[in-house]
């Protein structure tokens, strides 16, 4: 399918939905190379900038971009991503690429000849894969920077955060540097920087998308899509959904497209709308926001009710997983390596290494009951709506905005972790800017394996509220 059979390409292809590139693909308006080098063009451009890779390979994008030119000229591509360019998180392992997961203790002289499931997923589907994003160390916090990669800025003004742990996923999904992002999620390090950053990003259930090896912080740990439309992470979700027998938490293998039923809106259903979940201090702005997109869900059929879910704030539940998690990494690092790691990560591994036996198995209890009382609430809602974050973005290379304690991201972070603790579905997609101009997030959460209620609503409001992406000129 060569170019020179062609006139311009009828749209920017940096910006185009996967969706969209699929049908100038196969109707031969557009290449996979072009789209290729459109997203290199932009990383070119605007990654020294907002730093949102920290690793690229051009000539594996564009091999791999010709491989999927000549599927398509023979009318015979591996899936509905084929030739999509794609990126994977630095904590996540790809053959041939270092994974370095944003911290100098680790050794670049590696092997790296294995692919994480989700990398092996996106390799197997014909996506075109860029590089790697940036992330902070061992993905430890809400805010994306790092000893080894440093700052990565918001979209919106790279002198605030973008938010993290995958806020290079993010920034690249708003910039046009690649359509089809993978990200992890703890804590909300997918809905976190999609907040922040103004894009879609899904935490699928826990057990839905394999992962391998086990993230360090276990079972609150998810992989998903973050992408700047909501089809483009349905189409992402299936893919990265398929088998992969190394991880014996996933759930088992049932066929399906998330993209079938995207569109059938919210009309009937039960959303619960909680601005604070009881017990959260939220930004007015950001709450006004959140209240007009809910209004969105009436007029498009659905019954809205506030209610706030009625749990006690589960933040000490989190820090005990988290902190444990973080402990339990750091044993894996030379003791003689340890002043290389951020010291936010050496001061919450320390906490964590005083975390009793009997502190860390009430946790476990704790979060046991939280999971049952979410369960019983979602028997009357299908759907909770809430904030993603309670605050617009603030200053970057601060662990929390200036003058609170620089030690704990949870404290601005309230809307995110629960579900992680819960292993529910939750999304967030942005809602609107702020006076200031920044985006504000709003988070979806479903019951259980409910993802596709998610995904629909999702896209229901995007289909009356587009998802906008921030315009860079220079």
């Amino acid at each position: 399918m060569s170019s020179k059979n062609r006139t311009s390409s009828p749209t920017d292809l940096a910006k185009a939905s996967a969706r969209d590139l699929v049908h100038l693909f196969r109707t031969r308006q557009a290449s996979p190379v072009e789209a290729a080098e459109a997203a290199l063009a932009r990383i070119d451009k605007l990654n020294e900038r907002f730093n949102a890779y920290c690793f690229v390979d051009r000539e594996r994008a564009l091999e791999s971009a010709r491989r999927s030119e000549a599927r398509w000229a023979k009318g015979a591509p591996l899936s509905a991503i084929d030739g999509v360019t794609a990126s994977i998180k630095d904590l996540v392992l790809t053959d041939g690429w270092p994974t370095l997961r944003g911290s100098r203790s680790t050794d670049p002289k590696q092997p790296w000849d294995m692919d994480a499931p989700a990398t092996a997923r996106l390799i197997e589907s014909g996506a075109v894969l860029l590089g790697k994003t940036t992330t902070p160390e061992f993905g430890w916090k809400g805010v994306c920077d790092s000893p080894l990669t440093g700052v990565t800025g918001n979209p919106w003004n790279p002198e605030l955060t973008s938010g993290g742990s995958s806020g290079g996923a993010a920034v690249a999904a708003a910039l046009g540097m690649g359509t089809l992002h993978v990200g992890t999620d703890g804590g909300g390090s997918i809905r976190i920087p999609a907040g922040f950053s103004g894009i879609f990003g899904h935490k699928p259930s826990f057990g839905l998308v394999p992962a391998y090896p086990l993230s360090m912080f276990g079972t609150v740990a998810h992989l998903g899509p973050m992408t700047a439309h909501v089809d483009d992470a349905a189409r992402m979700l299936t893919i990265l959904a398929l088998p992969d027998d190394r991880d014996w938490y996933s759930l088992p293998y049932t066929p399906r497209d998330f993209t079938v039923g995207l569109d059938a809106g919210v009309k009937g259903l039960r959303i619960a709308l909680s601005t604070t979940l009881g017990y959260a201090k939220v930004d007015p702005e950001i709450e006004k926001l959140v209240e007009r997109a809910a209004e969105t869900f009436a007029e498009l059929g659905a019954t809205v009710t506030r209610r706030d879910p009625g749990f006690a704030d589960p933040a000490d539940v989190f820090r005990a997983h988290w902190f444990s998690g973080a402990a339990n990494q750091r044993r894996a690092v030379p003791a003689d390596k340890h002043p290389l790691l951020d010291p936010g990560f050496n001061h919450i591994a320390g906490l964590g290494e005083r975390i009793s036996k009997t502190e860390y198995f009430d946790a476990m209890n704790r979060r046991t009951a939280l999971g049952l009382h979410m369960a019983k609430f979602h028997r009357e809602f299908d759907l909770l709506l809430t904030p993603t974050l309670p605050i617009p973005a603030f200053a970057a290379n601060h662990v929390a905005p200036p003058g609170q304690d620089q030690t704990d991201w949870a404290p601005w972070t309230p809307f995110s972790f629960p579900f992680n603790l819960t292993q529910q579905p939750a999304a967030s997609v942005p809602c609107g800017l702020t006076a200031a101009g920044l985006p504000a997030g709003l988070q979806i959460v479903a019951a259980k394996y409910r993802d596709d209620l998610v995904l629909r609503a999702a896209r229901a409001y995007e289909s009356v509220a587009p998802i906008v992406t921030p315009t860079i000129d220079k």
